[in-house]
């Protein structure tokens, strides 16, 4: 696989949760790496409230490493701390 991460430090909370989301799908990548089968299985999680939830939840999770690794957020916007 391609060195993608380069660092998990981001100028802002929005870059961040961005961050989060692209490090979920390439878990789903690394997981399932024939996209052919990975557009298959789309529509059928993709209408999914469980599956929907599921992934919400990764994606939070990965936020939270993210933001761990961005301590500075707090001292850069009043309203984040």
């Amino acid at each position: 696989m391609e060195k993608w991460i380069k660092s998990l430090k981001t100028e802002t909370p929005q870059e961040g949760f961005e961050l989060a989301i692209k490090l979920a799908q390439k878990g789903v990548e690394y997981t399932q790496p024939s996209a052919a089968i990975r557009k298959k299985l789309r529509p059928k999680y993709s209408r999914n409230a469980d599956s929907l939830i599921a992934v919400s939840q990764v994606i939070s999770i990965h936020f939270q490493t993210v933001a761990a690794a961005n301590e500075y957020w707090k001292s850069k916007s009043p309203r984040l701390s």
